[in-house]
């Protein structure tokens, strides 16, 4: 299997170069040469694993660069600290079923491909002598679930970005309470577009990048829409264990289009997948792209601060890998389009809206702070369950798109205890948290706040970063302040 950039420049690359590789040079992104696909009788053989079973069937259909017992070790360390089921489905009645994907370390989702990502970059940089200098920018869970994930890796520094207050105090406390050497956790002043569009400036240097071997754990990077696919095939595996329809439905809540791809692959492979729903906030423009085609992307000033602050995002980097495959993979159709981005702030595939549900099976929807509070007390009354609000943003949508004899999976995001005050005002409930839990809220917090400056960012990089083939083993103090 090999990996080539939506804009067409470079030589295909192994799964494993494209791991390290993050944004291709091209400043495009890593897609498959050819799109694997899964048979019936093969969806029907793979009924009877485990999850990390699974995960070495579907992700050994894109890494065929790794010997198939390194996947399984890697898949089976990655899953360890989780429940024996590891994405364990729950009814929710009214045709809705919730897909839990919050069951390890940081209670979000991005850890499912996180702690895979985890496994297999330390595999890759050992394999070939390597470090590895991740800058990544976080709305909210990204940034924790990829240091929970690498810290402590020898070979592996971490330069996190947030965008300063605009995440939750228990989303603050996961990264900031962190004191490993090799974890950086620095706070722009910007919102989480201008975290992005830093990440993007660095990694589209060439030189700085291979001087300072830069690489990427955001959702633009592959390893983690693969890693993603697998709870597609997992949760649809599970709905049709009794029989009936063999057709479902996924919602998804979406701000940087990264998990709903993961579907869309899921679909392409062969899965059985009737409609992929997205569900925004009001940061609605990938809503408004799929009602109308045209893809405006709003500035730092228009981007609202909402009550599920991961999803405060306008500008969506996967969905130029859909673009792609819109423009029947065309290379000079995605970069014309993103010529027409950076040149006139939008483009226009409104002669193609249609197609985006009848051939790729993709709606959409937004909901509000008052939609979320609303869905929070409702499924609270009617199943006893306590989502938090962009999963409640999931189930608005979802329960817009039910269709009759078609099972609704919607993806749980996180567990409520990231987002008590949320909860506190629709249940009036005090979450309690574990003596864990509140040991790490209660810690000190480390992080460095920075100008929205790619000068001073690449300073700082220089300074901390690891070096060549050397491994640090020591903290570098003088970059951090206390608050």
């Amino acid at each position: 299997m090999q990996y080539i950039s939506t804009r067409g420049g470079g030589e295909p690359l192994s799964y494993s170069e494209t791991l390290l590789e993050g944004l291709a040079r091209d400043g495009g992104l890593a897609v498959p040469a050819v799109m694997p696909r899964v048979d019936g009788e093969t969806l029907e053989r793979w009924r009877a694993l485990t999850y990390p079973q699974l995960a070495t069937e579907v992700l050994g259909l894109f890494a065929t660069d790794i010997p198939r017992e390194d996947l399984a070790r890697m898949t089976a360390a990655a899953y360890a600290s989780f429940p024996a089921e590891v994405v364990p489905l729950r009814p929710m009645g009214d045709g809705l079923t919730l897909v839990g994907l919050s069951e390890g370390p940081t209670l979000a989702f991005k850890d499912m491909a996180m702690q895979f990502l985890g496994e297999v970059l330390e595999y890759a940089l050992e394999r070939e002598g390597r470090v590895l200098n991740v800058l990544g920018a976080t709305s909210g869970d990204t940034g924790s679930a990829a240091e929970h994930a690498l810290r402590g890796k020898e070979r592996i520094s971490v330069f996190m970005l947030s965008p300063r207050g605009r995440m939750s105090a228990f989303q603050r406390a996961q990264m900031f309470s962190l004191d490993d050497a090799n974890i950086h956790n620095i706070a722009i002043d910007g919102v989480f577009d201008d975290c992005q569009n830093l990440v993007k400036e660095l990694a589209g240097d060439l030189e700085f990048k291979r001087a300072q071997n830069l690489g990427a754990v955001n959702s633009i990077n592959l390893a983690r829409i693969t890693a993603q696919v697998v709870y597609y095939f997992w949760a649809w595996l599970r709905q049709t264990d009794a029989g009936g329809a063999t057709e479902v439905s996924f919602t998804v809540p979406s701000g940087n289009f990264g998990n709903i791809l993961s579907g869309f692959y899921a679909k392409q492979m062969g899965l059985p997948i009737r409609r992929l729903v997205l569900a925004t906030n009001e940061n609605n423009v990938l809503d408004e792209f799929f009602r109308t085609g045209v893809y405006r992307p709003r500035s730092a000033a228009e981007t609202l601060a909402t009550s599920s602050p991961s999803m405060d995002i306008s500008k969506a980097s996967n969905l130029e890998r859909f673009i792609f495959e819109l423009v029947g993979r065309d290379a000079a159709g995605v970069v014309d389009a993103w010529r027409g981005l950076a040149t006139e702030g939008s483009f226009d595939f409104s002669a193609e809206q249609p197609r985006f549900e009848e051939e790729f099976g993709l709606v959409s929807g937004t909901s509000t702070h008052t939609d979320r509070i609303a869905t929070i007390r409702a499924v609270h009354a009617g199943t006893g369950e306590l989502i938090d609000p962009h999963t409640a943003d999931g189930v608005k949508v979802a329960r817009e798109h039910v269709e009759p004899g078609v099972p609704m999976l919607v993806l749980e995001t996180a567990k409520p205890e990231k987002f008590a005050e949320t909860i506190r005002e629709a249940l009036g409930l005090e979450l309690e948290y574990s003596p864990e839990l509140r040991a790490m809220l209660d810690a000190p917090q480390r992080v460095t706040e920075m100008a929205d400056d790619a000068h001073a960012l690449r300073s700082f990089i220089e300074a901390a970063s690891l070096k060549g083939d050397t491994v640090r083993e020591t903290p570098v103090g003088a970059d951090r302040h206390d608050s």
